[in-house]
């Protein structure tokens, strides 16, 4: 973006934005982490292994830290989930696995699963001073080739998975690394160290897995190419298309789509380089508004303000994660509705929003009244969606509304093709889901060529 108007770098001294993005929650650390453990009631039929989308045993890998048995631990995550690590850091943890500990019915403190999950798996990727360690071998040769489209997390679950039961799989990446969001749409400050790399290497180093970046579908390779030159193919796509505001301004400069300013501070050598706004507003409820919002205030933004149409029960972003953006100085308003970008010179001023109320169906009504918010820099935050028509080739595949329509298996329309994560119409959008659906789809991929060479024998 231009450094111009009020949008310009530099806002902060490099110490200070180097305090800023220091890890927004430290690991815990040897007896801190015992004694965390010593918490958990090791329930039988555990309700917090009910509430993981991946189904980590966690009684099972937190017995095993107190017994200090750090490599059954981590095995005992990345076996069920191969971003244990990650999932570890920005998981939703507060209304998944902790949310069902039964820790609520005695003190209203749930055991620190995600942070146990972190101590237990930290060790694995390896550091400045240490190898990273490989938990999991690939079985014999299958002879099988599979296409994965797609590096994120539904892509590189499925890949890892299909590696370990012997067949060859092929990355297609559009972007320069592999990593999806986790590389380039998550907040600096939850993922430190350059841990999303890190983690991508370690899950490649398993073996029988070639990343091939810059091939985007229906622009370098096409899904009928694929189907022609593979065994089966698997579309970990995402969601590549940003939501249109629809709002008379949305095309003035300053204003973008909030995934494009995080991957570009994700990317950015020296952040004190990275131009900002003076005052920022964020459209959206959900995590990536927060994770924008958040940022813009740590790069140096003198007011940031988070907008949603509806309350905050209502927003995707958790209570926690909306208490951390209030806690670094974003204002969160509510109920109010975008209906015109102001600007002048070609460049963003503010935003009119129309105030809402739930109306009798429980959708936002507008009530008469507006409001300008001024702005220099607006980050859209309003979700993002799929593009069937880049598959490229005469390939078509059922929908289900805007997502690809799967079975229970993951499989699509199209013989030999399985989707999975958040271009499919399953699950929530969260990278342990996305995780999920990949080890699924492999295992379901898996089969069918168990079927196939038993109807050849």
């Amino acid at each position: 973006m231009d450094e111009t108007g009020d949008i310009r770098a530099g806002r902060l001294p490099a110490e200070d934005l180097g305090r800023n993005f220091l890890d927004a929650h430290p690991p815990l650390h040897g007896r801190a982490a015992l004694v965390e453990a010593s918490r958990c009631h090791f329930c039988w039929d555990a309700p917090c292994v009910k509430a993981c989308p991946t189904s980590i045993d966690i009684p099972s890998f937190i017995r095993k830290i107190a017994t200090d048995n750090m490599k059954g631990a981590a095995t005992d995550i990345l076996s069920a989930n191969i971003m244990g690590g990650m999932c570890a850091r920005v998981c939703p943890t507060e209304i998944l696995c902790e949310q069902a500990c039964v820790r609520h019915d005695q003190d209203d403190k749930p055991v620190e699963i995600g942070l146990l999950q972190r101590h237990a798996t930290e060790w694995v990727y390896g550091s400045d001073t240490t190898p990273a360690t490989q938990l999991f071998r690939r079985a014999a040769p299958s002879g099988r080739r599979v296409a994965v489209v797609g590096g994120g997390p539904a892509g590189l679950s499925c890949a890892h998975r299909l590696a370990m039961l012997g067949h060859d799989v092929t990355v297609f990446e559009a972007r320069e690394k592999a990593g999806g969001l986790n590389e380039y749409g998550i907040a600096a400050y939850k993922t430190v160290d350059d841990f999303a790399a890190r983690e991508v290497a370690w899950i490649l180093s398993i073996g029988g897995i070639e990343v091939k970046t810059g091939q985007m579908l229906g622009r370098d390779i096409t899904l009928d190419q694929l189907r022609a030159e593979y065994d089966a193919v698997f579309l970990g796509l995402g969601l590549g298309a940003v939501r249109a505001l629809g709002a008379e301004g949305e095309t003035l400069a300053g204003v973008e789509p909030a995934v494009d300013f995080i991957a570009r501070l994700r990317q950015a050598d020296d952040l004190s380089a990275l131009p900002v706004g003076r005052q920022v507003v964020v459209i959206g409820g959900g995590n990536t508004a927060v994770d924008a919002a958040v940022q813009s205030k740590k790069l140096g933004a003198e007011d940031v303000t988070m907008v949603y149409r509806r309350g905050t029960e209502q927003m995707s972003a958790t209570p926690v994660e909306q208490d951390f953006a209030r806690s670094n100085g974003v204002v969160l308003r509510t109920w109010m509705r975008p209906v015109k970008v102001h600007g002048a010179d070609g460049r963003v001023t503010g935003v009119e929003f129309a105030y809402t109320r739930a109306g009798d169906d429980g959708r936002a009504v507008d009530t008469g009244e507006t409001r300008l918010i001024a702005a220099d820099q607006v980050l859209l935050a309003i979700g993002q969606v799929l593009l069937p028509d880049g598959f490229g080739g005469a390939a078509v595949l059922e929908m289900t509304g805007d997502r690809i329509a799967v079975d229970a298996g993951f499989a699509t329309s199209l013989a030999g093709v399985w989707a999975g994560g958040d271009c499919v119409a399953a699950g929530i959008d969260l990278t342990v889901q996305a995780v999920e659906h990949g080890k699924q789809a492999a295992l379901s991929i898996d089969a069918a060529f168990a079927a196939a060479q038993g109807r050849a024998a």
